[in-house]
């Protein structure tokens, strides 16, 4: 079996394959596990619990605290790899994906001329994959300093400057904060869309505890219960350019906005250190032009767009993605036109990223195993 990606998706799959008894070989691109991890920006935590961020088979130590750093993410998934012994071969980029003659299992076109033939393939590349820089006009001739959040490590090298950033789901709301702690002297956030805005923690009790508890149940039943409990737990900021979004957190979640946990954002808009203006449609005149018409001319801009999963090169001709480019399916599930070849950490849900691949992992584990066992009792004896 081939898993492809060393990120915290295809080293779960690995390790609950081995621990059935099937060999799984990891092929990272990067020279070590966990690439994308390392290049995420200083100030990131996780909003997800140590507990429930946990890989299958080792918990992530004590002293990591409640909510890990980007470092500790990072050690936790080289030990993992260590502690499990796992068969990682890095410095392998997979190119293409196609059928093995015959139909049965899969051939992998990989970096240096390799074909590398499996009975099941696991891509599991990341959700953060390319970063999505949008084609707004003028963008090409604009000759200010525009980069994708992507690049953004931290805030050193905006200090005493004034810095637009774009997108305010929680990487562009944690950079604008980190912006404003960093001495940026102006940071403005632009907003198509207001987000949910949710603590991460109310009481002692972690908003993904309740993403979990909210996973099953109907989307219009948890949007009903959502909005009083937000009324009661975060202000509203409507003066301040972020009014409460009228469709409902759960809806939302569903179409793939996931709610924006405060990490300091909310005191920094109550307080005005950073301004909400409106979305962005274009450069002008080496200005920044906004959807209100205003245009503004700040030092750096800072995209923060998101993601496409770059899936298309890799298995786009195999009729397995939907138009938005996502693999139409998950988990131990594969598509009816193409048995064997599975996907892991596509998603991004309300129960936390990290839990979903451990369970993604079990289940797609057990799918391989008795599929194996199966192919196994039909050969000739």
């Amino acid at each position: 079996m081939y898993v492809i990606g060393g990120g915290p998706g295809g080293l779960a799959v690995a390790q609950a394959l081995r621990a059935r008894g099937l060999r799984a070989v990891v092929l990272e691109r990067a020279d070590r596990v966990g690439a994308s991890w390392r290049r995420h920006y200083d100030r990131l935590r996780l909003h997800t619990t140590r507990r429930l961020s946990a890989l299958p088979g080792l918990p992530m130590p004590r002293r990591f605290g409640r909510w890990p750093a980007r470092d500790d993410v990072v050690r936790y998934l080289e030990k993992y790899a260590d502690h499990h012994q796992l068969e990682i071969v890095t410095g392998v980029e997979v190119s293409r994906v196609e059928r093995a003659p015959g139909g049965a299992g899969w051939v992998l076109h990989a970096s240096g001329g390799r074909e590398l033939t499996g009975a099941a393939v696991v891509v599991a590349t990341g959700h953060n994959h390319t970063p999505r820089l949008p084609d707004w006009p003028g963008r090409d001739t604009y000759t200010g300093e525009l980069r994708h959040a992507a690049e953004y490590r931290n805030a050193a090298p905006y200090a005493g400057r004034d810095v637009l950033v774009v997108g305010v789901g929680n990487t562009g709301a944690e950079i604008a904060v980190d912006l404003v702690e960093g001495g940026a002297s102006r940071v403005r956030l632009s907003v198509r869309t207001p987000p949910h805005i949710v603590r991460r923690s109310t009481a002692g009790w972690p908003a993904q505890y309740t993403g979990v508890l909210c996973r099953r149940l109907p989307v219009g039943l948890v949007d009903r219960l959502a909005r009083p409990l937000s009324r009661l737990s975060v202000p509203d900021l409507s003066a301040q350019g972020l009014p409460r979004p009228a469709t409902g957190l759960y809806t939302r979640a569903r179409q793939g906005a996931i709610p924006v946990q405060d990490a300091g954002l909310i005191d920094a808009v109550r307080s005005g250190r950073v301004e909400v203006v409106a979305a962005v449609e274009g450069f002008e005149d080496d200005k920044v032009l906004l959807a209100d018409g205003t245009r503004v001319a700040p030092d750096a801009v800072i995209a923060a767009t998101g993601y496409l999963r770059g899936l298309e090169p890799l298995v786009g001709h195999l009729d397995v993605l939907a138009p938005d480019g996502t693999p139409l399916t998950r988990g131990p599930h594969t598509p009816p036109n193409a048995p064997g070849l599975y996907f892991t950490g596509y998603t991004n849900p309300i129960s936390g990223m990290l839990r979903e691949l451990t369970r993604d992992a079990t289940r797609i584990a057990t799918t391989i195993t008795k599929t194996e066992a199966a192919r196994v009792s039909r050969l000739p004896r």
